[in-house]
C-alpha cells in the first residue's frame, strides 16, 4: 500500500481491529472522542450512519492525508435500541428478552478520504444483519455470561466466540458486519478510493 495514503481505523475496538487485519493492510487505530448517544427522533439506521461518519470526521480534524474508517452498530429488538449491557444483570435481561426472537444489527460504515473534493470525500453504507436467538433457559444464559462476559457487546453475545451457541441463524449480505466491520463493503469502498489488494 505504499502509493496509498495513511489508513486509519477510527476505533479502539479490538474486534474491529482484528477484522481489519484480515485485509493485510497497514493501519493505525485511533479512538475518536464523540458522544455516541442516539437522538430521540432517529431510527437505528440513522443513528448508526451518523455515528460512523462522526467518528471518521473526528479523526479527520487531527491528521493529514488519510483514508479514515468509521463504523458503528445499533442493535434493535422490535424496533427498540439495544445498547451495550455493561454488567451481568443487564446482559442477562437482554438475553432473556431476545431468546426465541429475531434481533436486527444495523452496522454502518464510513470511509472518509481527506484528499478528495467535498463531493467525493465521504462514502457511507449500512448493512443489516438479522440474528435469531435460541430459546434457552435462564440457567444456560447465566452460565454463558459467566464464561464469556460479553458486557461490552450490544446484544450480550460474542458471535465470534462461544456466543455463536446462543444463535440459531444469521442472515446478512456481509458476514463480518455482525462483529462490527463489514469487510465486503469496506473493500468496495477502499477500491473506489484507489487501494489495491492484489498486485500481479
Amino acid at each position: 500500500m505504499s502509493s496509498s495514503p495513511r489508513l486509519i481505523l477510527a476505533s479502539s475496538s479490538a474486534y474491529r481491529q482484528a477484522l481489519l487485519r484480515r485485509l493485510q493492510l497497514d493501519f493505525d487505530a485511533i479512538s475518536p472522542d464523540i458522544d455516541e448517544r442516539a437522538f430521540a427522533d432517529e431510527t437505528a439506521e440513522e443513528t448508526a450512519v451518523r455515528l460512523a461518519q462522526a467518528k471518521a470526521e473526528a479523526i479527520a480534524n487531527t491528521v493529514g492525508e488519510a483514508l479514515i474508517i468509521g463504523s458503528d452498530q445499533v442493535a434493535t429488538l422490535d424496533g427498540q435500541h439495544i445498547g451495550k449491557p455493561g454488567n451481568h444483570t443487564n446482559a442477562l435481561a437482554q438475553l432473556q428478552a431476545m431468546r426465541g426472537r429475531e434481533v436486527v444489527f444495523h452496522t454502518a460504515l464510513c470511509l472518509l478520504d481527506t484528499r478528495a473534493s467535498t463531493s467525493q470525500r465521504v462514502q457511507l453504507s449500512q448493512v443489516p444483519t438479522v440474528v435469531s436467538f435460541r430459546d434457552l433457559p435462564d440457567a444456560e444464559l447465566d452460565a454463558y455470561l459467566r464464561i464469556e462476559q460479553p458486557y461490552d457487546c450490544a446484544g450480550s453475545a460474542k458471535n465470534e466466540g462461544l456466543g455463536i451457541a446462543l444463535l440459531s441463524s444469521i442472515r446478512s449480505e456481509d458476514p463480518s458486519a455482525l462483529t462490527g466491520l463489514p469487510l465486503i463493503t469496506l473493500v468496495s469502498m477502499l477500491r473506489r478510493a484507489g487501494v489495491t489488494f492484489f498486485k500481479g
